[in-house]
């Protein structure tokens, strides 16, 4: 830290004084990094440029990447994410990295050390939260984090873009008691997910809304994939009063759904009605076409990424946890239950 010439007149601590603010929020103008008001950095900077100090430039390297990050990237869904988060990149003239380590719920050791050494503009994270010891070295770093559709709770300083599940797993089940369907089941994703929770709590609202029982038996926790799906749909399918309905956390479990059916000698929609969940491309080629609720994950990427690059350039929006809205999508999946009920 030098002024133009030569040495400051005056020391960080005391501009800090003269500003009314503390010392790391000034060395955080003076370093260019984010989590400062703009109007306390326009002082701060005044002050900085009136005693000579230049702060310190971003490197054109530093300022050309954004860190993508998963547990896996063997699905259709991450795809969307990868698409979102890549619009932004390319209005920003940026690229994407991505890297893939831990699982959904915790990073792999190694992580930090790597992201630390290739200094990306931001970071967006697809798993539940970041453990404080990384939180710190990242904001030491300057490099900004949001996390997309945490599967836990963050803590409430912690940015996330997530989307509205509770209300999602409500219009599922919704429609189809609308159609006329009592027994329904529902698979949805691990236990120890937020949003598989939420979306099972959307189900039991619908289901108490329409003063129908709810078959303990009939909820299922999977894994969001097709063996998953196809797992569960053969449990219920192959029981002795079975669901007319199933509606599935993700659409690769509906298409495991889809595939007992037909093992079994269903019909679908015929004799099982079948929702999913995320509203991928796929859902448009299955055979039927599959009726879907449908998750603005594209939406949802970007916007996380437009928030790290504002944390990156100092702003600090008063809203940090985001939550877009899910809508339903009918297509051929879904009919009115037959007069036999249904059975197989």
């Amino acid at each position: 830290m030098s002024n133009l010439e030569g040495e400051p007149r005056v020391t960080l601590a005391q501009l800090a004084t003269a500003a009314g603010v503390s010392l790391p929020v000034t060395s955080k103008v003076l370093n260019g990094r984010s989590g400062v008001s703009p109007k306390t950095r326009a002082k701060v900077n005044a002050l900085l440029e009136e005693h000579g100090y230049r702060p310190r430039q971003k490197s054109a390297e530093q300022a050309s990447l954004i860190e993508l990050v998963f547990h896996e990237l063997e699905s259709a869904w991450a795809l969307e994410i990868i698409r979102g988060v890549e619009h932004v990149a390319r209005e920003h003239g940026m690229s994407v990295v991505l890297t893939e380590t831990g699982t959904r719920h915790t990073l792999g050791p190694e992580w930090i050390e790597g992201v630390l050494s290739r200094r990306p503009a931001g970071v967006v994270l697809v798993l539940s939260n970041l453990p404080l010891d990384f939180r710190r070295k990242l904001d030491v770093r300057d490099i900004p984090f949001v996390i997309i559709d945490p599967a836990g709770n963050p803590a409430p300083d912690v940015p996330s873009v997530g989307s509205a599940n509770w209300a999602g797993g409500m219009l599922a089940t919704r429609h189809l008691i609308d159609l006329g369907h009592k027994r329904i089941a529902v698979i949805s994703g691990p236990k120890n997910m937020m949003c598989s929770l939420a979306r099972i709590d959307g189900y039991r609202s619908a289901m108490n809304m329409a003063n129908l029982p709810i078959d303990t038996g009939f909820i299922r926790y999977g894994d969001f994939h097709v063996d998953g799906g196809r797992a569960h749909a053969f449990a219920l399918l192959r029981s002795t009063d079975p669901p007319t309905a199933i509606f599935a956390g993700s659409d690769l479990q509906a298409l495991g759904v889809l595939d007992a059916a037909r093992q079994i000698g269903l019909r679908v929609p015929e004799d099982l009605s079948i929702v999913g969940y995320d509203d991928l491309q796929l859902a448009r080629w299955t055979s039927p076409a599959l009726t879907t609720v449908h998750q603005p994950l594209i939406q949802m990427a970007e916007e996380a990424a437009r928030m790290v690059l504002r944390f990156r350039s100092g702003e600090r929006p008063n809203n940090c946890r985001i939550e877009l809205a899910t809508s339903l999508v009918v297509r051929q999946s879904t009919v009115a239950p037959s007069k036999d009920g249904n059975s197989p």
